[in-house]
């Protein structure tokens, strides 16, 4: 039982970083990513500090969950770019009808997003 405690724990630790670092990448602000998934800006500066990880398993780990498969297809797509990353992030996207950075802010938009994005990998 001990176990599986600290790979839980471990793999909380990763989904947390993961999610502040796929945020600074996609060029999102702390209050941009305490919006997408759900906490508070304090929470998410915590976050960020390493002083407080996602639970595994609930609705905000889950919309990070979300937040870094985007990060990871939009980074497949646009070859690891930087300023590409970001200028598609903040371009209006005739796709999804909105700029990605504000589509993303709620739950339809972010899953939508994701989706658009996997399956432009997949064509690619």
């Amino acid at each position: 039982m001990a176990l599986a405690i600290t790979q839980d724990g471990a793999a909380a630790q990763v989904l947390s970083k993961a999610t502040v670092r796929s945020a600074d990448l996609l060029g999102l602000s702390r209050a941009a990513l305490a919006r997408i998934i759900g906490l508070s800006e304090a929470t998410i500066g915590r976050l960020a500090a390493g002083t407080y990880t996602l639970e595994l398993g609930s609705k905000p780990a889950e919309l990070a969950t979300l937040v870094v498969r985007l990060y990871r297809s939009l980074d497949a797509l646009v070859g690891n770019d930087d300023e590409s990353r970001r200028a598609w992030m903040r371009s209006h996207n005739t796709a999804l009808g909105a700029q990605p950075r504000a589509f993303i802010e709620t739950v339809d938009g972010l899953t939508y997003t994701v989706r658009y994005l996997d399956g432009a990998r997949a064509q690619s």
